[in-house]
């Protein structure tokens, strides 16, 4: 699947998206009958937004076309298959001008020819954090304009347990599960048989996926998911399984079903779960509060992929200057604030992160404070090479079946195979 990083841990919420929106993309009420463009289309521009987001950016969409005497038609689809529904449409002439996908993806999109580059200076790329914005740019050129971001943060069951009472560290979580764990109730349950979550406490250790030469590019040849750090990190995992502290059906496809049933049903103090989660949890009567993610070790706080939602316009659009207006327009800091207050999307802009509709709601404050110490998962097209091997290899560590160092030497080198094989990478 393309850009696992982020798509993978994203399917829960496009999941749950589409049970809320009913199958099938629906059409937003900002369309409007008018006389045909120059496209011959009843409209000017296409926009697609994710599904229940359309509301988000209605407002500003109005005002752009009252602003630039156009029509703009909106349309629902879910986020994680955006990019793909581009890959047939955008030939058909059926697709969008604007369009919204992970971050992750910009690489391959970029490959691709699907994507468009950017006209914009520093005066717009200034306005939005570092790290945002860099996931939109491949080898120096702009693809797009960040609209949300999200990361991983800490649930937990205040039933269970108190703000004031939550460990610091990972250590001392391990000891608290180690008391609160009795088989029918755990203490803090995380996703660390895939490597979207594992990756968090494994580069405290100094894993890391991709290096990067002296411009700041990934180099898809350092691959640094086996050295000692990872192998360490990848121990220290361990032992929340093998000490039976996590159940043990909660590995693999199954697992983040087994961990949200169990939080859902206040059998666990804490889970490591993502921003769509809140309302799930909230609709299953939990009182939980949300925090950034603990330490590892004193000073080394766990790290996490920021997933980085932007506006993209097709490489197949018609009108690409007046698409590109419109991305720059909708991801503008009023915009943006608007966008927030309906969807609490958390965006990517610095003047933002200081305002108090941000900083009163406990969920966006823990996004923001996490992101502090998040990284990017890398734009590259041989990052769709990564995930499936190492989740492999994580897998069977924490179930005994391998040993660490081994299973993730095994990993590196298949995806090293498969980078050559596919990318024409030595």
């Amino acid at each position: 699947m393309m850009g696992k990083g982020f798509l993978r841990a994203a399917l829960g919420m496009f999941a749950l998206s589409l049970v809320l929106a009913g199958c099938g993309p629906k059409e937003s009420g900002n369309e409007k009958s008018s006389s045909k463009s120059k496209s011959g289309k009843d409209y000017d521009l296409l926009v697609w937004e994710d599904i229940e987001k359309s509301e988000g950016i209605k407002d500003a969409i109005e005002q752009f076309e009252k602003e630039n005497n156009v029509k703009i038609k909106v349309v629902e689809k879910p986020y994680a298959q955006q990019l793909e529904n581009l890959r047939l449409d955008g030939p058909a002439g059926t697709g969008p001008d604007v369009f919204t996908m992970p971050g992750d993806q910009i690489g391959t999109a970029v490959t691709e020819g699907l994507v468009k580059e950017l006209n914009v200076g520093e005066d717009i790329q200034s306005i939005y954090t570092d790290v945002a914005m860099q996931s939109q740019i491949v080898n120096g050129k702009v693809y797009g304009l960040p609209k949300a971001v999200e990361t991983t943060i800490l649930f937990y069951n205040k039933d269970l347990i108190s703000e004031d009472e939550l460990p610091s560290t990972l250590e001392e979580w391990y000891e608290l599960s180690k008391k609160m764990t009795d088989g029918k109730k755990y203490g803090l349950l995380a996703l660390w048989d895939q490597i979207y979550y594992a990756q968090s406490v494994m580069s405290a250790y100094g894993s890391y996926i991709f290096g990067k030469d002296e411009n700041g590019n990934y180099n898809p040849e350092d691959i640094g998911l086996n050295n000692e750090g990872a192998v360490k990190g990848a121990e220290f995992i361990k032992k929340f399984y093998q000490d039976g502290l996590f159940p043990k059906g909660m590995i693999g496809e199954q697992a983040i079903n087994v961990l949200d049933s169990l939080f859902s049903e206040g059998k666990a103090a804490a889970v490591i779960s993502d921003p769509w989660n809140l309302e799930p949890y909230k609709a299953a009567g939990i009182n939980y509060g949300v925090a950034k993610l603990p330490e590892v070790t004193p000073g080394k706080n766990m790290s996490s992929f920021l997933g980085v939602k932007s506006y993209n316009v097709s490489a197949y659009s018609k009108n690409p200057e007046l698409a590109e207006k419109l991305v720059i327009f909708l991801a503008n800091a009023e915009n943006s604030k608007k966008r927030y207050e309906i969807t609490k999307e958390v965006p990517a802009v610095k003047a933002l992160a200081e305002d108090p509709a941000i900083t009163q709601n406990e969920a966006a404050q823990a996004v923001a404070q996490q992101s502090q110490f998040s990284e990017l998962t890398p734009n590259i097209p041989e990052m769709n090479e990564v995930w499936t091997p190492i989740d492999s290899a994580l897998q069977t560590i924490v179930t005994g079946k391998a040993d660490a160092k081994k299973a993730l030497d095994q990993a590196v080198q298949t995806i090293k195979n498969q980078i050559k094989a596919n990318h024409g990478k030595k």
